[in-house]
């Protein structure tokens, strides 16, 4: 087993949704920090290949309402 660094913070949540969580940890017997190390490295994995940032899409949208056509014949 590898030792990790480990850093700690304070942060407010919200009351169910840490109340949800402690709940969620005591099942699995697993320590709350373990579960919150799992969410963090969830969501950066999901940035990460998730979707384009909101501007890239907005962009995105007024060139496809401007250029349809032409992306249509082009797709052709």
């Amino acid at each position: 087993m590898t030792i990790q660094n480990r850093e700690k913070f304070a942060t407010q949540v919200n009351t169910e949704i840490l109340s949800a969580v402690r709940s969620l940890a005591q099942s699995e017997g697993r320590q709350l920090q373990a579960l919150v190390d799992e969410a963090l490295a969830d969501l950066i994995e999901k940035r990460k290949r998730g979707r384009p940032r909101d501007n890239v899409m907005a962009i995105y949208q007024v060139s496809h309402q401007k250029f349809a056509p032409l992306y249509k014949k082009l797709a052709e």
